[in-house]
């Protein structure tokens, strides 16, 4: 055989391989992550529900999900563990407001008000009135029935 022909073989074999070899890579990554899990830890289950572990098993985790309230997950569960200090800001809201972030008013009226005075005679304003019926026939379509389209 010709050495061209088996070349799109040994392509497809290759990125086999290499597609397989980071997904293992990812499911060890995960396995080290559970099993590194020590009581008092923040962990976000794969639902996404935010709990601390109290107990680490073979294969499940007793998890505290409010206080005084638990719950027994298997380890693959397990979506993330946390370190404490984004575990407390995401449960416990912790620097949740930073000084460089703007704060917005209870009042919005500080948001509209302007330096100019207001003008009574100003000509400017919008007509928020109806329309008259004669202009409004002109502009409207005809209305179709339930068996007209717009198709000829």
């Amino acid at each position: 055989m010709n050495i061209v022909t088996l070349l799109p073989f040994i392509v497809l074999i290759g990125a086999m391989f290499l597609m397989t070899r980071s997904a293992k890579k990812k499911q060890q990554a995960a396995a080290q992550m559970r099993n590194d899990m020590q009581p008092g830890t923040g962990i976000r289950t794969i639902g996404g529900m935010y709990a601390t572990v109290k107990e680490v098993h073979d294969d499940a985790v007793l998890l505290e999900v409010a206080p005084g309230v638990h719950a027994v997950y298997a380890k693959n569960a397990i979506g993330a563990v946390l370190p404490d200090d984004e575990y407390n800001r995401i449960v416990h809201g912790e620097d949740a407001l930073k000084e460089d972030t703007p704060v917005v008013p209870d009042d919005a009226s500080s948001l509209t008000e302007t330096d100019e005075p207001a003008d009574a005679s100003d000509d400017s304003r919008i007509d928020l009135g109806k329309k008259d019926t004669a202009a409004e026939a002109d502009d409207a379509e005809p209305k179709k029935t339930d068996g007209e389209s717009d198709a000829k």
